[in-house]
């Protein structure tokens, strides 16, 4: 239990350290997020709980190919709320094209030859 609770926390402190650094600096916050601190610690995480090279590896891969689809986002969320759209509706709207896009990628990627 004790070791949950310091992943939990470990990886609550780098979302709090993003939220505080991107008040007084935008883009060093953007910088920090898109470090890939979480999928790093998850490895970590995975390494000490399995030692599983082939499962780390199928992760890290799987990473790779789902980062792909979630970066529209970060270009789709900024114009519409440039444009006028409300914070609550641009962020939903972004989180659904991102989902779609996610969508896609499962269904694409095995008729590409690429395993998940």
């Amino acid at each position: 239990m004790t070791y949950l609770l310091i992943k939990a926390a470990l990886s609550g402190v780098i979302v709090m350290i993003v939220s505080e650094v991107a008040r007084r600096a935008p883009g060093i916050g953007g910088l920090i997020a898109s470090l890939p601190l979480v999928s790093v610690l998850a490895i970590i995480w995975l390494w000490r709980d399995t030692a599983d090279v082939e499962r780390i590896a199928a992760h890290a891969q799987s990473t790779f190919w789902f980062v792909l689809p979630s970066l529209p986002m970060f270009l789709a969320f900024p114009a519409m709320l440039r444009a006028g759209v409300g914070f609550w509706p641009a962020l939903i709207l972004s989180c659904v094209l991102t989902m779609a896009l996610y969508a896609l990628t499962v269904w694409l990627l095995p008729r590409l030859g690429v395993n998940l």
